[in-house]
């Protein structure tokens, strides 16, 4: 069930983020939460491995480097996804990252305080 309420997360997340960058298109909520599904498949299936191979990067830059294998993430979804969902330009995977971390980790915290009241 956490699975799907992070899919429809990032679905959300994906249409706000659409409305906010011109050069950032997301057509209807069914394209993106097909697109949400196909981010978090490449998660579980390339990310890692990216990770693994650019370790060095990653320690170099203080973890950072992870942002350009989230916007790698991304482009590779918006290959994979074809029309209806479109991201101009590696400059614009790296700014819905950048967003789209600081916005998850948000809407992490105002969760776990919201569960932390309710106990």
């Amino acid at each position: 069930m956490k699975w799907f309420g992070g899919i429809l997360v990032n679905a959300l997340l994906f249409l706000l983020l659409s409305f906010l960058i011109p050069s950032f298109v997301v057509e209807t909520i069914g394209t993106a939460i097909l697109a949400s599904i196909i981010l978090a498949i490449v998660n579980m299936l390339v990310r890692p491995l990216l990770i693994f191979f650019t370790l060095p990067a990653t320690i170099v830059t203080f973890g950072l480097f992870l942002f350009v294998i989230n916007a790698l993430m991304l482009l590779l979804t918006n290959k994979l996804m074809g029309s209806g969902f479109v991201i101009e330009g590696f400059g614009t995977a790296l700014l819905i990252a950048l967003l789209m971390s600081l916005l998850n980790m948000m809407l992490d915290r105002t969760l776990l305080k919201h569960k932390k009241n309710n106990r």
